[in-house]
């Protein structure tokens, strides 16, 4: 190639890419604002072989536990590793997950003790945690639920005798306000 036409190459180069550039601009200022990428079909079967799951894929919470009794309540699944928040009316209201303590209540029902615990403190493993909502004892440690500050939800030492039952913030502060002195907490397996 002579050096005169790989000037010409340049150009019309760039013309081209600023014609695509125009085309993108001009399509994307005419789309319509309720255009979103098409959701992908879920089927009720198994994924096809090579093909897993998007891990963005949420599954619904476990229902409320049957038998975890009538009207207003906590209802802590141990092995669920899940707290339901349930109205007079024995709607729930809130469910979410919690990291169960180092010692954990037996199955059964409780009662939102006092004094709880609103002002951060110092939680028995030694993080920061807000409102503590106590509502059982077990080998002389009180069992309650608490959030920490730094919004951790860590394993407990099994070689410390724990009771803080861990939540996000946001939790704890949905059980906070539901859970007054007297509420009924009920502990399933």
């Amino acid at each position: 190639m002579a050096r005169g036409s790989s000037g010409i190459v340049a150009g019309l180069t760039a013309a081209a890419l600023a014609v695509v550039g125009f085309l993108a601009y001009q399509a994307s200022a005419n789309a319509p604002d309720s255009v979103a990428a098409p959701k992908p079909k879920v089927s009720s079967s198994a994924p096809a072989a090579g093909h897993d799951k998007p891990k963005d894929e949420k599954k619904a919470p476990p229902a409320l536990p049957a038998g975890s009794g009538t009207g207003k309540r906590v209802v802590y699944a141990l092995k669920d590793r899940r707290v339901w928040l349930v109205d007079e009316a024995g709607k729930v209201t809130r469910t979410f997950a919690v990291m169960p303590s180092a010692l954990n209540p037996k199955p059964g029902t409780y009662q939102v003790g006092t004094p709880r615990q609103g002002p951060p403190t110092k939680g028995s493993d030694g993080v920061m945690i807000e409102h503590v909502v106590r509502f059982a004892m077990v080998d002389g440690v009180s069992v309650g639920f608490s959030a920490a500050l730094d919004g951790s939800m860590e394993s407990p030492d099994p070689s410390l005798k724990t009771g803080g039952v861990r939540m996000s913030r946001a939790d704890g502060d949905a059980l906070w306000d539901f859970a007054a002195v007297r509420t009924t907490v009920v502990v399933v397996p």
